[in-house]
């Protein structure tokens, strides 16, 4: 389903504000050389759920950063709506997820080059997980 123009919009200003405050914690925290994109922000039809997707990099610390920023997601949130308090009557709630789709287009170019053939060696890929 198409989303509405005012999921878009909540989505762009979410998404404007959580790169600053992203940015602006792992300075303060010491985190040098870390860069946290938001690279997708999806709002529920209800306004009430914001699904934010992160790119890490570098990607080794992706799980680390992403377990810091979900325990701190109240602290955020509290952040986000003093910087929307004139834009949202409320502030939806925030799930973070890893955006690994670089990754993914990462695998797919080196596996196009030449550098990893999944052909010649299974063993590459990743394993279908059953659900």
């Amino acid at each position: 389903m198409e989303e509405s123009q005012r999921q878009k919009k909540i989505a762009s200003v979410l998404q404007h504000d959580l790169v600053d405050v992203l940015q602006r914690a792992a300075t303060d925290g010491g985190m040098r050389g870390v860069i946290i994109s938001v690279s997708k922000v999806r709002v529920t039809v209800d306004l009430s759920i914001a699904k934010v997707y992160l790119s890490i990099f570098p990607n080794d610390k992706s799980k680390e950063l992403l377990e810091g920023i979900r325990s701190n997601t109240p602290l955020i949130r509290h952040e986000l709506a003093q910087r929307t308090k004139n834009q949202l009557r409320r502030m939806p709630n925030l799930e973070f997820f890893i955006d690994d789709s670089l990754e993914y287009i990462d695998n797919i170019n080196k596996s196009l080059k030449g550098e990893d053939n999944p052909i010649k060696d299974p063993s590459i890929l990743e394993k279908r997980k059953k659900k």
